[in-house]
Formats: C-alpha cells, structure tokens, sequence
C-alpha cells in the first residue's frame, strides 16, 4: 500500500426529510444564492423542502446550470455574487450543478481572470464563497470532494480544478429527490459511479486490501441495484444505496493508498467538450477500449476483478479477462448507456479532434502509468468505434 494522508470535512445528512437540515448549517444572517438546473426541483418538490427550510434567510435564485455547466453561464451567477453580496451559496441538484457551484464560489473570489481557475487546475485559489448542497442525482460524487469539471462552450473545453477551499461545507444527501429522475439520468449516474470505482481499483496490484474489497462492494452495489433502479424508481432501499455508493466512490476514500487511472475520464471529457455527448455516455464507450488496450499492464487487476466481481476462474487468463470486460459492456448497455461510439452517430471522424485537444490541454501521458499518449488514445478511440 503507498503513503497516503486523507481528510474530509464535508458533513453529510443522509436519509428522508434532511433537507430540513439546512436551518442548521446556513447561517440566519447569510445571503444565499441557491443555484439549480433545469427547474426541476420545482415540480418535485425539493425547491418547496429547501425554501421552507431557509425560512427567514434572504435568497436569490439562478437557475439553468447546464448538464455541463458552462463557463459562460457560471459567469452570469457570479456577477449575482458580487453584485447581491451573496455570502453562501446552495447548490441543489446533480454533479454538474455542484460543479458549476464551487466554480462560481471559487471565481466570486479570484482577483484575476476567472478562466484562469480551470488553465491552473485550481491552484491559485485562495478563498471561496461558503457552498453547502442538495443532491438529487446519485452519479458524480461532487458532493463530497473539491474538484469540478467546467465547459468552455465557446472553444468546446471540457476541464477541471480542485481546490479544498470549494469542499462543500454540508450536503445533503435525500434518496427520495431522485425517485423522478428520468432512467437516462439513472443509468448515466450508475455508469458515472462504476467507472470511478474502477478508474481507482482496476490499475495494478499495490496489496491495499482494504481499499480493492471497499471497491469491490461498491461495484457489486452498483451491479445489483442499478437494474433495479430502472425497474422500480421509487424503491427508497435501491436509491438509497445507489446514492450512498456513488459519494463513497468519489470522496477519497478508496483512493488512499492505490495508484489511479483517469485515462476514461480524461478521454471522454474530450468526446463531450467537443460532440455533446452524456459523460456517463462517453464512460461507457472509452473504458472497455482502454481495458482492451492495456490489458496486459493491467492483467493483475483485471483477473482480480474477473473473479471476484464475475466469479470467473475457469479458463485461461485471456479468456477470463476479455469476459470481464464483455460482461461490463453488457451491464452498462443494460443500463441503457451504448457502449460504442457509432451508437450516437459518431465514426473515426472524431479521432483527430480527440487527440488535438489532449495535445492542446497538455492530457498526453494519461494512465496509471502515464504511458498512455495521443497516438495511443488513437488505437483505443479505435476500438470503441
């Protein structure tokens, strides 16, 4: 196992009618900006939870944070922030709008140029507007770490900072806000969760064995409770598990110790930066490739996986590997997310566009090795085709 040092400052309230949590954590006097999506948070009932819940605070609502938040967009909420005085900012919904979230938080704060948050990964913030959150999509674990992912709508940008001065103060975390969430959205944010189980555990072996059966639960959660989720929406022990899994999978915690990957993820930024794609969508499609690609670097892992993920012990190690990734490709397909990049009408037209813009953003030695260049990702594009 290598050195690690870990903390995690997020408090978490968890379970149903826990929004009423937040008269405890936002301060009586604060001026709050609450920020959401599409608005759907006002036909389910969570925006009602939340107001009630600010009773007696002063609020500005901004809404129409985008799947992938934009720059552009975020940038209008920040001058709100300046504007309004706004001292705590309520970020309710997915990923993207806690994403969104911290960046507004981060650039109210920033003396310079705001982009320049996203081109230095973060490491010139030093202060942050207050961020606490309501999650109502159980996918990217933003909830509970400090890292965002940003679009430059303008240049079809897709990249990200990390700033513990964004780590949410509190999140809350209810299942019953995702009971009617479209299966599109449930089967993305099972993917989403997967891949970054697997991004952490399917590296090579570093004798953490607490770390790869922590994961190894996570996936067998997601492998049992995804397809239920499709079936039964509403099942509050399904949501429930599903939500707590996709913000352990994500929170630092099972990366203490191990080497990571992030080649899928680094990847499919491009493909949605560049052609829209779902993120869950373009997981799906870049990592079986990746695992094909370097399954020889990767063959530990990936027969550790094979066994205690699939049960899978007969046959030769190719052959259990190659069923392995197989039998993922048919979980996510399963989910309803395709796992080809022809299912969403895209050809090896897109392979040049995909290594420029890795070239362009400095993403050229991806991996746990970082052995994996553009010429590489050429080949792996290749067999996601």
């Amino acid at each position: 196992m290598n050195n690690f040092s870990y903390r995690n400052t997020t408090q978490i309230h968890f379970g149903k009618g826990q929004i009423a949590k937040i008269k405890d954590e936002v301060p009586a006097d604060a001026r709050v900006l609450i920020t959401y999506g599409g608005g759907s948070i006002k036909k389910n009932g969570v925006f009602d939870q939340v107001a009630q819940a600010l009773d007696g605070v002063s609020f500005i609502e901004f809404g129409g944070i985008e799947a992938n938040p934009h720059f552009e967009t975020l940038m209008k909420a920040v001058e709100i922030v300046k504007k309004e005085n706004i001292n705590f900012i309520l970020a309710v919904g997915g990923g993207s709008v806690i994403d969104g979230s911290k960046f507004i938080a981060a650039a109210a704060r920033y003396p310079n140029d705001p982009w320049e948050i996203i081109q230095t990964y973060g490491a010139k913030v030093t202060a942050a507007v207050p961020l606490g959150c309501v999650l109502t999509l159980a996918a990217t674990g933003s909830e509970m770490n400090n890292g965002a992912v940003i679009t430059k709508a303008a240049t079809q940008d897709k990249l990200f900072f990390f700033s513990e001065h964004v780590q949410p103060r509190f999140s809350v975390l209810d299942p019953e806000t995702t009971f009617s969430l479209p299966a599109r959205q449930t089967g993305n944010g099972v993917v989403d969760s997967f891949v970054h189980v697997v991004e952490q555990y399917v590296t090579y072996p570093v004798n953490a064995k607490v770390q790869d059966r922590f994961a190894e639960g996570l996936i067998l959660n997601l492998l049992e409770d995804g397809p239920k989720a499709l079936a039964n929406p509403t099942d509050y022990d399904v949501r429930a598990n599903l939500m707590w899994t996709a913000t352990m999978a994500l929170n630092g915690l099972i990366a203490t110790g191990v080497p990571a990957d992030w080649a899928t993820h680094l990847i499919g930024q491009e493909i949605t930066g560049l052609y829209g794609l779902d993120h869950g969508q373009t997981l799906a499609v870049v990592l079986p490739a990746v695992w094909i690609y370097k399954k020889e670097q990767k063959k530990g892992k990936l027969l550790q996986y094979a066994e205690r993920i699939w049960g899978l012990t007969d046959g030769d190690d190719d052959s259990r590997i190659t069923a392995a990734i197989e039998n993922t490709r048919t979980f996510f397909e399963k989910m309803g997310v395709p796992t080809r990049l022809s299912a969403y009408g895209l050809d090896e037209s897109v392979i040049p566009a995909v290594m420029q813009k890795l070239e362009q953003h400095g993403h050229t030695q991806l991996g746990e090795h970082a052995d994996i260049t553009p010429a590489d990702v050429k080949e792996i594009l290749k067999l996601a085709l």
